[in-house]
């Protein structure tokens, strides 16, 4: 069979050699008699994968010591609340930085828990751009300020993080997270869901500082305590042991391509390329502002919505998949996660430019 040109938002492409791999283990892991599907996940068999795959993570981020390493399961989305659960009290405020649907959902699940401060927003321009700096209304007082660093629906993404000073810092990672070298020590709390560039759907990964730790308060249920996870190196219960397997290989071939620095150049390149299709006329218009242009998920739009249907039943009967933007928003989205490879991209700039002649 003939593999199509994956442009899904996630789970998305992951690299053909882990998929290789996966493939020639599935049935019986090396030297174990059985798959990584049946293994005990206190079998030193397991205990070796997680230890190998945490290592490899720690290597590729610059992870320093101060920060723990956790695999978890409930995507962000449990993330948006076990976050507040650990760091704010009701009486407390968070800053929240909104840019987009998924830190929309994060200040939801916050107000739960106590105030909510939005530092920032850009809603009334349809999330088009990242705040600037001097626009952060941070709050002294906040406990912590959350940010969305990539914004799939609408195609931002933040260049770096932003400046809070000593107010500890959370991101929500998951759509651009291992596509660029990070800072980890900047950040007091980390996050992302594997199925974007680290993995399939089913791990989260959480990236804790051990001193935050002391913040959190006795009597939350102990799944949600990011220390009961701390001290059972995520095995307090059955972890999502076939996700993990995958991460590691994932991070494996990452390593195999020269790191973080070639992934980024290599992510650069291929957004550059499309960005550049899609700005070289008029039939396509990009919809976030250039300055905030995500790497990750370029979203566009053609003249009309009938167009942008033809565009995609066009598109999917010539192996492109994933291309329809998000329900909300509709137009087109493009992701170009590390998996996807250049090939790809080139097909899709051919198409649009055949696409435009036909059309315009």
């Amino acid at each position: 069979m003939k593999r199509c040109h994956n442009f899904n938002a996630g789970p998305a492409v992951l690299p053909v050699p882990v998929l290789e791999r996966i493939r020639e283990e599935m049935l019986c892991l090396p030297g174990v008699g059985m798959s990584v599907l049946e293994i005990s996940h206190r079998s030193k068999t397991f205990e070796t994968i997680l230890s190998e795959t945490e290592n490899r993570l720690r290597r590729l981020l610059n992870v320093p010591e101060t920060h723990h390493i956790l695999f978890l399961q409930g995507g962000a989305s449990l993330q948006f609340s076990m976050v507040p659960l650990n760091f704010l009290t009701r009486d407390g405020v968070a800053d929240y930085i909104v840019t987009g649907s998924w830190s929309e959902k994060a200040v939801e699940e916050a107000r739960k828990i106590g105030r909510v401060n939005i530092a920032a927003t850009t809603k009334e321009e349809n999330y088009a751009r990242i705040p600037n700096q001097s626009e952060l209304r941070l709050d002294p007082q906040a406990a912590y300020v959350h940010f969305t660093s990539n914004n799939t629906i609408f195609g931002t993404q933040w260049p770096t993080e932003p400046e809070v000073g000593t107010t500890p810092l959370v991101c929500d990672a998951s759509s651009d997270f291992l596509s660029r070298p990070l800072d980890v020590s900047k950040y007091a709390l980390l996050y992302a869901g594997a199925q974007k560039n680290a993995g399939p759907a089913g791990v989260t990964i959480v990236i804790v500082r051990e001193d935050w730790l002391e913040r959190i308060p006795g009597g939350l249920p102990t799944m949600l305590d990011y220390r009961t996870h701390v001290k059972h190196r995520s095995l307090y219960n059955t972890p999502p042991v076939f996700a993990i397997y995958v991460v590691g290989l994932v991070l494996e071939y990452l390593e195999a391509q020269g790191g973080l620095a070639a992934v980024a150049a290599a992510s650069a390149e291929k957004a550059g390329k499309l960005y550049a299709a899609i700005d070289s006329g008029s039939f396509y218009r990009g919809t976030a502002e250039r300055n905030s242009r995500s790497l990750m998920n370029v979203c566009f739009r053609l003249p009309n919505p009938d167009l942008e249907a033809v565009f995609l039943r066009e598109a999917a009967a010539n192996g492109f998949e994933g291309l329809p933007g998000h329900r909300s928003v509709g137009g087109i989205r493009a992701s170009l996660y590390n998996a996807l490879p250049m090939e790809s991209v080139l097909a899709l700039i051919d198409f649009m430019r055949d696409f435009a002649r036909r059309h315009a």
